[in-house]
């Protein structure tokens, strides 16, 4: 029977822990890749538009009539692309054209 594989700190190695990766060709990995990188920044417009705690407040909390009468993180979950829902946060919250 082969040993199993470790890690540095001589644990059993994670099959889960590698990055994903973008396959040639499908475009699905792609896309995932993207939406996280969009996700990401829209966080990052979030936190630095209310401060941590207010942005993940109002995530959570604010209901947009603009987003289906959902909240941010809903209308992430429903598929609805971040960029769209910082447009809606900015409409709502009256975010001045410069930092939108």
């Amino acid at each position: 029977m082969a040993p199993n594989p470790v890690g540095s700190s001589g644990a059993p190695a994670s099959r889960t822990s590698t990055p994903p990766t973008v396959r040639g060709g499908s475009g699905s990995g792609r896309r995932s890749i993207l939406s996280r990188v969009r996700l990401t920044h829209f966080r990052r417009l979030m936190d630095d538009e209310f401060g941590a705690i207010r942005a993940g407040s109002i995530a959570r909390d604010h209901v947009f009539a603009a987003l289906g009468n959902r909240t941010v993180e809903e209308a992430l979950e429903a598929g609805i692309d971040p960029r769209d829902v910082w447009r809606a946060v900015c409409a709502e919250f009256e975010v001045p054209a410069e930092r939108r």
